[in-house]
């Protein structure tokens, strides 16, 4: 028996008692998924990124671990339910319009000693202080950082479009507006290396363009390590007391660390390691996070039909960003129909020995976005289901 059908058989004896839809998560590979994660960041606590595990009870589980510390979140709303319910170090990823909640933090000192709020732009701090509404208690600031490499003079751009500061007189004339601004502190700086931290670089049937990503990605790191150094003490000259600075991603971890810049990683698609994670040869993981359709059709030879299934990812549209089959191995779509609102599908001879009712497991292309249609997730140990948790959706919170 193999690996992977091995871990079919445990999932199925574990759901047994269980109709699909469902989710689960393998908290054998959730955590060892942990533990190499804690690894690779060389003694560098690793900020939990909460868009990756929407559900409270998984971050409360990884943050009870040496090596992590702190949540990354992704909404204002979301880093205040979080900083409500016992979170004390939240640090907003993105800039926020959300009034309401900026009067919410600004008039309560526990929130506000609890979240940090990300800005990039002179602007929003207008906005924040518009949006006040009496309340006196300092906003807690971070700056980012633009990581995209900029080759042939910027005619050439590779990397995420997010913040417009790439230099470090950019961050530093920020940072004296910040110090200058009553109502604020500057406390961190952040850079998120997507092109390097979330693009995989061994791209199977595709070694050309692997070597193009390899070599594109080395360069970006050299690139970025130099100017986030310069970034950091240009920013240190103005807010000595600066404290942190966080970068990486889960593709990235061992290489950020070892920047002397860098005081924490962030990290959180390696706990459960989706499927864009496949194709990445500076780390293996374990699945961890998987949800299984029931088979509700036997079309033909060769033919099941199960129920739902097409919970496409977020990002340029394709291929890589639809589920996958997993279990058992040797399934696929349809290519005339591929995963369905309703009902999808699935080619391969596996489906000859599959019956109405027989669960077939898949991958989700990104990690937390499975969150988004499930309402618990099913903790498995060994074979057993030892707990049922709800998700960000189930606790009534969907925040994008």
């Amino acid at each position: 028996m193999t690996a992977r059908a091995a871990d079919r058989a445990r999932y199925d004896r574990a759901t047994a008692h269980l109709d699909a839809p469902l989710a689960i998560v393998d908290l054998d590979a959730f955590d060892a998924n942990a533990d190499d994660l804690r690894r690779r960041a060389g003694g560098k606590p690793i900020r939990v990124a909460s868009k990756s595990v929407r559900c409270r009870a998984l971050l409360e589980r990884v943050l009870a671990r040496d090596g992590f510390q702190g949540v990354m979140s992704f909404t204002l709303a979301e880093s205040l339910w979080l900083a409500r319910s016992g979170f004390d170090d939240v640090l907003l990823a993105y800039p926020s319009a959300d009034r309401a909640g900026f009067a919410e933090l600004a008039a309560d000192p526990k929130l506000a000693s609890a979240v940090t709020v990300m800005v990039d732009d002179v602007a929003q701090l207008d906005l924040i202080d518009a949006a006040r509404d009496g309340g006196r208690e300092v906003v807690r600031v971070c700056l980012e950082l633009d990581t995209s490499l900029r080759l042939l003079g910027g005619r050439v751009r590779i990397g995420a479009r997010r913040s417009p500061l790439h230099s470090p007189a950019q961050l530093a004339e920020l940072a004296r507006s910040v110090a200058r601004r009553p109502g604020f502190r500057l406390v961190g700086v952040m850079a998120y290396e997507g092109h390097v931290a979330g693009v995989g670089d061994a791209v199977a049937g595709r070694p050309l363009r692997s070597r193009a990503v390899r070599l594109m990605q080395a360069a970006a790191r050299r690139e970025l390590a130099e100017r986030r150094a310069a970034v950091v003490r240009a920013v240190r000259a103005v807010a000595p007391n600066l404290e942190f600075v966080n970068g990486g991603g889960t593709g990235s971890v061992q290489h950020t660390a070892a920047e002397d810049a860098v005081t924490e990683i962030a990290a959180g698609s390696g706990l459960y390691l989706p499927r864009l994670f496949d194709n990445y040869t500076s780390f293996t993981g374990r699945p961890a996070a998987l949800f299984a359709q029931p088979v509700v059709r036997r079309p033909g030879v060769g033919v099941v039909t199960v129920l739902g299934g097409g919970y496409p990812a977020s990002g340029a549209a394709g291929p890589d960003r639809l589920p996958v089959p997993h279990l058992p191995e040797g399934l696929a779509y349809d290519p005339q129909e591929g995963p369905g609102e309703v009902q999808t599908p699935l080619l391969g001879p596996p489906a000859d020995d599959l019956l109405i009712g027989d669960k077939v497991w898949f991958r989700h292309a990104k990690a937390g976005e499975l969150c988004e249609r499930f309402d618990v997730l099913h903790l498995i140990e060994g074979d057993t289901v030892t707990a049922t948790v709800p998700t960000y959706r189930g606790e009534g919170h969907t925040f994008l």
